[in-house]
């Protein structure tokens, strides 16, 4: 495994409990840096640190991405307990129903995209404000090839991926010259907990989009998040980074 050097960094990830979250922790705290796992989820993030407490110094918050008070809460305590939040990666998100876009509800829509985009933008908001104060950070969003292709009967989650796209391109060129570099990834279909439960039809169907004919795996996603939290990465932002084992056709 290639190392990145994340030695005395802070970093949140939303989403943390499982899936490409925890393996996105894990990564960052096996290169070095004190982790905070972010979730809805008490017990599986007390499970996550359980299965992470020997791999460096992990922190847990339980921590709704759509309430902006709760987020600014959250990084208000992490800035009294470690100084500062130097990395940021918003994973937080929910697929959202699979069914006819005209079909969907009201809450369905507004469910997805309040966790997706508009929790990735107070996550952002709150902990981006004291990066550009220090003169440093680093920013990885987790969006998604629906983002860039949309996927069918998946509506809600292909706009607020766009949106995480938008959204990263935005702050990024905004903010070039103030330290702190915004991206984000766009994986293809990643075998977690959360797609499993979307039926080996739509499986197959996403399989067969990928050139390298097979999923992706949370490690290799890990890989590339992490080099985007690093300080190896100096000259991108506002970029974004397909991982998509050929599938992206743009």
């Amino acid at each position: 495994m290639n190392q990145y050097d994340l030695s005395g960094r802070t970093a949140v990830v939303t989403g943390g409990a499982r899936g490409i979250g925890l393996g996105i922790a894990e990564r960052f705290l096996r290169s070095g840096a004190k982790v905070s796992l972010w979730d809805t989820n008490a017990k599986g993030l007390a499970e996550a640190s359980g299965r992470l407490v020997n791999a460096g110094a992990v922190h847990t918050q339980v921590v709704d991405v759509t309430d902006s008070q709760k987020v600014q809460n959250a990084v208000a305590e992490l800035e009294r307990l470690w100084g500062r939040i130097d990395i940021l990666c918003n994973n937080a998100g929910i697929l959202g129903p699979r069914k006819a876009g005209l079909e969907h509800s009201d809450r369905e829509w507004h469910d997805c995209v309040g966790v997706v985009l508009t929790g990735t933008y107070f996550c952002t908001r709150a902990a981006m404000t004291g990066m550009v104060a220090r003169g440093y950070g680093r920013i990885v969003n987790i969006a998604s090839i629906s983002g860039k292709e949309g996927s069918p009967m998946m509506p809600a989650y292909s706009a607020a991926k766009a949106g995480v796209i938008g959204l990263t391109k935005s702050l990024g060129r905004e903010y070039g010259t103030s330290g702190v570099l915004v991206n984000c990834v766009t994986p293809a279909t990643v075998e977690t907990d959360m797609v499993k439960d979307l039926g080996e039809e739509y499986k197959a169907f996403a399989l067969a989009r990928v050139p390298m004919k097979r999923y992706g795996r949370i490690e290799e996603i890990a890989a590339l998040v992490t080099f985007l939290a690093s300080e190896d990465n100096s000259f991108e932002t506002g970029g974004v980074f397909d991982i998509s084992g050929g599938r992206s056709a743009y």
